[in-house]
């Protein structure tokens, strides 16, 4: 089952690969996850947390913490600093920048309770715009807005970029240091991360949701860049994936589960991304509108349910997700598309 699976160094020599399908699949969860906790400011009912401890949204984050920790670590061990650097700047800023504006200027205008003339001078709307660009505050509201939503904010998805630019920061940081270059420290950095969430589980398992949220998302990015450190040795199995997936339910009960869960998830989403089985196939989408549809994500389903407060979470969702692929998709093709070329442009004539 392991001995005859394929490592991780194989598959990547494939022209082929499920990375752009799984982050517009987790960027939907993620919008799908979120139509319960707009429409009355619970998740407990949403039946992933019920089973698993965590919201679809959330397994869908770290489905994307592994899968940004393989490739921008790939992507430092191929480029260097310099092009490391510009190409983390330009995917993540662009696309950010420019839903602030939209969602403070042109939503928040329109929504307002306030007159347009106060709503404009309010200092409260150029805190946002600030607050959400420099330290991705996702808690703060705009005046006037979504006053009668259970949840206020604007923009709830964007703490998780925090945590991106802090992962991105260590890795430009281990790179310069040549720590890369050793992949046995970063495996002892990885072991000491699980071995803290295990620490955290047997001393406070009921603990702060930040605590164990600034321990998760590192152990997850960490272990993707660990996997694509020990390409050459780590395989891609599918049937010790399930296997794998099985043994987390009686690991449920003990103080082992969520560091196994975070493992778990990261090798498995590489194992989907990148096991030939389910990579002959694949199909790059035309469009990576991942980015767009878990930024804007939230706030139409914010506008949604402030025009129409009955909506239940399944009525919600559908008109949400078709109004948000359609703005992800002018995100795309007017910023994102755009931002990556000069990103092109610059490392060619560096």
């Amino acid at each position: 089952m392991i001995r005859n699976a394929p490592k991780v160094a194989d598959a990547l020599a494939n022209p082929h690969n499920n990375f752009g399908l799984l982050r517009v699949v987790m960027a939907v969860a993620v919008v799908v996850s979120h139509a319960f906790s707009v429409t009355d400011g619970r998740v407990e009912q949403e039946p992933w947390f019920q089973t698993t401890g965590f919201t679809l949204g959330e397994h869908a984050v770290n489905g994307f913490f592994a899968i940004s920790g393989f490739l921008v670590t790939m992507s430092f061990v191929k480029r260097g600093w310099r092009d490391y650097a510009l190409a983390r700047l330009l995917r993540i800023a662009p696309g950010l920048i420019a839903a602030t504006l939209v969602v403070a200027l042109l939503i928040g205008g329109a929504m307002t309770t306030l007159d347009k003339g106060a709503y404009y001078s309010d200092f409260r709307l150029w805190r946002f715009i600030s607050g959400t660009l420099t330290s991705f505050k996702s808690a703060a509201a705009l005046p006037g807005v979504f006053e009668g939503n259970p949840l206020q904010f604007p923009m709830g998805t964007v703490w998780t970029l925090k945590y991106e630019a802090l992962c991105y920061l260590g890795v430009l940081l281990a790179g310069l240091a040549g720590l890369l270059a050793k992949p046995r420290l970063a495996l002892a950095a990885l072991a000491a991360l699980t071995l803290a969430v295990v620490v955290r589980e047997v001393a406070m398992p009921d603990g702060p949701k930040g605590s164990e949220t600034a321990l998760r998302l590192p152990l997850i990015f960490l272990t993707g860049g660990v996997i694509y450190l020990y390409r050459d040795r780590v395989r891609l199995s599918l049937p010790l994936l399930a296997l794998v997936i099985i043994a987390l339910v009686p690991l449920s009960y003990t103080p082992l589960y969520k560091a196994a869960l975070y493992l778990a998830t990261a090798w498995g989403v590489l194992v989907l991304a990148l096991s030939p089985a389910l990579t002959r196939r694949s199909v790059e989408p035309p469009a990576d509108l991942s980015y767009g549809v878990y930024l804007y994500g939230w706030p139409v389903q914010q506008a949604l349910h402030a025009l129409f407060p009955a909506l239940t979470a399944v009525a919600l969702l559908w008109p949400s997700l078709a109004v948000t692929v359609a703005v992800a998709a002018l995100s795309w093709y007017l910023i994102e598309k755009p931002a990556l070329g000069l990103k092109r442009r610059w490392m060619r004539g560096s």
